[in-house]
């Protein structure tokens, strides 16, 4: 399946403002976002699949694939278009094993190294962060704020696409795309905002931003 990564949304409930995550991703898919993580942590496996089910044929209408956190068993049973892993689930192998060849399957990274060891284990993309420090995701505090600098080296490491997470807004965004990402990756600078559908809209429009701020750099090198 073929995807593009610029808006990435991840969802979580318990910082979505009383709303529930399907409200939250219809608006974001009509604010043009690309790619939909089902990432409600502290929800029970039977929920997390619930959700998964209610969120199959919006993003499949939409043509948004529909990824899964950490769980390979709730990807296969929501039907979903692949998983995005840790480093404390199963291996990118195992994934692809269970999922099959056209599933996406991501990989979170913090470092030139991981990045590397992902792409020769097949990972199709990477999240790379936290980028900014952040406390919408559990990031260990040597990796919560890695910095502008080492998405640039992560840029020059790899080929495979990747997306920067972690304190990203959309005022933030044209810098993390200017450094090297192919997008970036949100849960509260959509979940949280008033009006979901116009702040995807506004993450866009800020990654077309950096997409263009570096290719003119390209250009004067």
């Amino acid at each position: 399946m073929a995807f593009t990564l610029d808006t990435y949304l991840v969802t979580q409930e318990g910082l979505s403002a009383g709303r529930s995550t399907e409200s939250i991703v219809d608006a974001a898919l009509a604010g043009g976002v690309d790619v939909v993580q089902v990432r409600e942590k502290h929800s029970t496996a039977r929920t997390q699949l619930d959700v998964a089910e209610s969120l199959r044929e919006p993003t499949a209408e939409a043509d948004v694939p529909l990824i899964i956190n950490d769980r390979i068993d709730i990807a296969l049973a929501a039907d979903a278009d692949g998983v995005h892993l840790g480093d404390d689930d199963l291996p990118i192998s195992v994934a692809r094993e269970q999922l099959g060849d056209d599933a996406i399957i991501g990989r979170s990274v913090s470092t030139v190294e991981a990045a590397r060891e992902a792409e020769e284990a097949g990972a199709d993309y990477l999240g790379v962060g936290a980028v900014y420090t952040t406390a919408s995701k559990d990031v260990d505090d040597e990796n919560n704020g890695i910095g502008l600098e080492t998405v640039e080296d992560i840029a020059d490491a790899v080929d495979i696409p990747f997306v920067g997470i972690g304190g990203v807004t959309p005022g933030r965004a044209p810098d993390v795309v200017e450094a090297g990402a192919d997008g970036v990756a949100v849960i509260t600078a959509i979940t949280e905002e008033d009006d979901p559908e116009q702040a995807t809209r506004e993450l866009g429009e800020a990654v077309e931003q950096g997409k263009r701020r570096r290719d003119t750099l390209e250009g004067e090198a």
